[in-house]
């Protein structure tokens, strides 16, 4: 059977993926341009039929390195004056998925 969907895990998320598919997922290591195998497969299919997923082969090209949107942190006790901001902004890998195919 021809696989055409697979659902991978990876940076403790998982991401149902097909050939094509952009995808933004925690950070990878890698430059932009380089081929990256995601080989924690969960689950394969095509079309409702689920396959079995020992042996799919996720490929995938790094597209970019990035950040999030920024969230803020704000904490705050009241009538102690006890107010803390800060800032955080989450690193990204965003990957184009190449192909899903059983190896």
């Amino acid at each position: 059977m021809d696989i055409m969907f697979a659902v991978v895990r990876t940076g403790g998320k998982q991401y149902r993926v097909a050939a094509g598919d952009k995808i933004a997922v925690e950070k990878l290591a890698g430059e932009a341009g380089e081929t990256i195998t995601l080989a924690d497969v969960l689950l394969a299919g095509n079309d409702g039929q689920i396959a079995d997923a020992k042996g799919v082969v996720v490929s995938a090209e790094i597209i970019a390195q990035a950040k999030s949107e920024k969230v803020t942190v704000f904490k705050k006790r009241r009538r102690h004056n006890y107010r803390r901001k800060n800032g955080h902004r989450q690193q990204l890998t965003l990957l184009r998925i190449t192909s899903v195919a059983a190896a």
